[in-house]
């Protein structure tokens, strides 16, 4: 079983089957008995709108666990939505993480997921999982790059003979983008918006490249008035949403700028042959990949389906795996 285990979505992958689960990472637990109530799509149309005795939180937060508990009863529940309701089975597992965080991070992984049930737990980095997804030749003495924007992080590396050569994490990504447009909202329009709103905002309206189709986009938003504490309906445009959003778009270019600027000559030249790859789900922000070719002067391409590469890499190692032995950055140590 291969498993992207995103700050937004948790994917599964099980071999021979291919991608049989992609649901948000959210699970709503009852604080009286700490059982869980739902888990995914169920539990995200819970947030911010539970009584005082559910809860309803997201286990992950920066691309890694912030709470082992939840994150285990989260695991817990998608293992056996796959196997369709059996308990006894103990899969392999092969986790995507970013590959920025600590070993305390990673071991917090191979413990949720011990729990949930797996046998024996791999972890892979993210940018490789992802590079293998997207079709990269990852296995070749040539340079690959690519920028893997999540929810929590945001992953940019160089590859090579299934190695990463130069890599940088930065936790400005997706969640980021939706914290920036509720910060706009409150600074410029004095309204007091969700999370979830925030992220339908940059959905229908975010673009990171000006385009003469976007200015005309404009948006109606509900949220609550600051100054009078009512309930109100404001109206904003595309290049708003684009302005909000302009801090953390700088911070994910400037990322591609330093790992480019750290590589060898030898795998730049290749870079600027092949272009930079985008994965994730950041990569459908429309003109994110006209952004980073303006500032870096290289033709930027978007993966096919940038949401499910990390997962789809972690399946093609899992049915090859003597062949990707090498990829792997720890495993548990029950097996």
């Amino acid at each position: 079983m291969g498993i992207d285990l995103g700050t937004a979505n948790t994917l599964v992958y099980v071999s021979g089957k291919g991608i049989v689960l992609q649901e948000p990472s959210v699970v709503a637990i009852d604080q009286q008995d700490k059982t869980p109530l739902a888990v995914g799509n169920d539990a995200k149309k819970m947030l911010g709108r539970t009584p005082d005795n559910v809860i309803a939180l997201r286990p992950l937060r920066d691309g890694v666990i912030a709470d082992v508990d939840a994150a285990e009863q989260m695991l817990k529940l998608f293992i056996r939505r796959v196997h369709d309701g059996q308990t006894l089975i103990a899969p392999r597992i092969v986790i995507g993480i970013p590959s920025g965080v600590t070993g305390v991070e990673r071991r917090a992984v191979i413990e949720a997921a011990t729990r949930a049930g797996a046998r024996d737990v791999r972890l892979i980095d993210e940018p490789i999982a992802a590079a293998i997804g997207a079709g990269l030749p990852v296995a070749d003495p040539t340079g690959n790059m690519i920028v893997d924007i999540g929810g929590g992080t945001t992953e940019v590396a160089v590859l090579s003979l299934e190695g990463t050569v130069l890599s940088e994490s930065v936790r400005v990504a997706g969640d980021e983008l939706s914290e920036a447009i509720v910060g706009y909202m409150k600074k410029v329009h004095n309204l007091v918006i969700g999370e979830q709103t925030a992220e339908e905002i940059k959905i229908q309206m975010g673009s990171a490249y000006p385009g003469d189709e976007d200015e005309e986009m404009i948006m109606e938003v509900r949220g609550i008035h600051l100054l009078s504490g009512l309930p109100r309906t404001v109206s904003i445009k595309s290049s708003e949403v684009r302005e909000s959003m302009s801090e953390p778009l700088t911070a994910i270019v400037d990322a591609v700028k330093r790992t480019l600027a750290r590589t060898p000559p030898e795998l730049a030249a290749d870079i600027i042959d092949r272009g930079i790859m985008l994965a994730g789900g950041g990569a459908l922000m429309r003109g994110l990949d006209s952004l980073i070719s303006h500032e870096t002067g290289i033709v930027t391409h978007i993966a096919a389906d940038p949401l499910s590469c990390v997962v789809l890499g972690t399946g093609r190692v899992l049915e090859n795996f003597k062949q990707f032995e090498r990829v792997f950055t720890v495993r548990s140590r029950n097996f």
